[in-house]
């Protein structure tokens, strides 16, 4: 008798595991299904950004144990590159991939998300989201949107760009069409040149063809990918217009409230991994492929001069107080930004900067 109802109180019990759990626990959760569309502001397969689209996908299908299943669109395929984020904000498209700078006209203080001219480098800013405050307020800043962002790659410092011609002085600015969007236009527009937005997609054909004189791009990677060394001569550097250029993933604020919380932290998490991943890919693939185009393509690298640096940083001081009284949301972003930047300066100065002359001196 004792064995008897041994054996039926354990069919009981693993009748009652079978039973559906309504309580949101692991059970219910692993009939969670989820089947999304993500666009891109980036050509299909292109190295770095597309591929990242497609990486950070397939992380999030692994990681949730295809409980969310991701179909990826590449720029002009479902929508045009630059109208993600209003597709997103829509809710008609679940995820998109893309850059914080293309959004100057829809979200003004996006902007500062992409990077500021002459600000933090890559790691200060991945610092400053996580543990200074930006995360929240980026989340704040596209709220207005039914969009949550996160920060899902780090392209590093870039490139100050492509030219067909040298440039000494800033007078040789003046007249340029170039291609250079967000808060590096601005400032490249007040010494003189006319900046112009193209997605990547039309950057080549237009230099090629001289309706633009001048382009940046992203880094040395991305830009002998796109073959832009056979359109112009002369490559610059600092990219002072992007000392760090984050990628994001938009996540419509519908879809993301529809995901349990083990969910929702599976994509916070793959998103930092990806970012972590493709600051490693740039630093690697640009250093590689600097050293192509300088010794195979015979491209002349050039540095900005002094004074033009000067200048250009004067215009952008002058850009971003400017923004910053015209529009409440970046007030608050520029100041938490900056007042971070100055506090994790001394550190950066101590450690970082000094032990790279230390390692470098002859």
């Amino acid at each position: 008798m004792q064995r008897r109802a041994f054996l039926y109180g354990g069919m009981g019990a693993l009748a009652a595991c079978a039973q559906p759990a309504t309580d949101g626990s692991t059970a219910a959760q692993s009939e969670e299904r989820h089947r999304w569309r993500m666009v891109t502001s980036w050509p299909l397969n292109f190295p770095g950004h597309g591929v990242s689209a497609n990486r950070l996908a397939r992380r999030i299908e692994a990681l949730s144990g295809g409980r969310i299943e991701i179909q990826i669109f590449a720029a002009g395929e479902l929508v045009p590159a630059f109208e993600v984020l209003d597709t997103v904000s829509r809710g008609t498209i679940q995820l998109g991939h893309s850059a914080p700078i293309y959004w100057r006209g829809k979200l003004p203080a996006a902007q500062v998300f992409g990077s500021i001219p002459f600000g933090m480098l890559a790691e200060e800013f991945n610092a400053w989201i996580y543990h200074g405050g930006g995360m929240e307020l980026w989340r704040e800043a596209y709220g207005a949107q039914n969009v949550v962002p996160f920060l899902a790659g780090q392209t590093g410092p870039q490139m100050g760009g492509w030219f067909n011609r040298e440039i000494n002085s800033v007078e040789d600015l003046v007249g340029l069409k170039m291609r250079i969007p967000g808060l590096g236009g601005e400032v490249m527009q007040r010494a003189g040149v006319l900046p112009v937005n193209l997605p990547g997609s039309e950057i080549f054909t237009a230099l090629q063809t001289g309706a633009i004189d001048a382009t940046e791009w992203v880094g040395p990677y991305n830009d002998l990918a796109f073959g832009l060394h056979e359109a112009a001569t002369y490559y610059y550097y600092p990219g002072w217009q992007e000392p760090s250029g984050a990628l994001e993933l938009l996540v419509s604020a519908e879809a993301y409230a529809s995901l349990s919380e083990e969910l929702q932290q599976i994509v916070a998490t793959a998103c930092m991994a990806e970012a972590d991943y493709v600051l490693a890919e740039f630093n690697t693939r640009n250093n590689q492929a600097l050293k192509t185009l300088v010794d195979e393509h015979g491209v002349q690298l050039r540095r900005f001069p002094n004074d033009v640096l000067a200048a250009l940083r004067r215009h952008s001081a002058e850009v971003m107080q400017e923004l910053a009284a015209s529009d409440p949301m970046i007030a608050r972003v520029y100041e938490s930004y900056t007042a971070f930047a100055e506090n994790i300066a001394p550190w950066m100065l101590v450690s970082r900067r000094a032990h790279i002359e230390a390692r470098d001196a002859v």
